[in-house]
């Protein structure tokens, strides 16, 4: 266990921090299995912009890597392409 009382602030912030991580990659992966169960061109060209934004701040928060967040984008407009 830790001793000093930074090492307990910086536990405690940790856990927190890691709590906001991953909810926001569930939530962003949530979306991106939604836009890909959409049939129609129309509602998936509106809510790519929304994914994509979600994907861009989980790579600029270094919570996936920039080139992840790169190769999702990219299979996600082709996808929406495609329909």
């Amino acid at each position: 266990m830790a001793n000093h009382k930074s090492a307990l602030k910086r536990i405690r912030s940790n856990e927190k921090k890691r709590l906001r991580n991953r909810f926001q990659h569930k939530t962003t992966r949530n979306a991106i299995r939604d836009l890909r169960s959409l049939t129609k061109k129309k509602e998936a060209e509106k809510d790519l912009p929304i994914v994509v934004s979600m994907i861009d701040k989980l790579a600029k928060k270094n919570i996936i890597h920039s080139n992840k967040a790169a190769n999702i984008k990219s299979k996600l407009s082709k996808f929406v392409a495609s329909l």
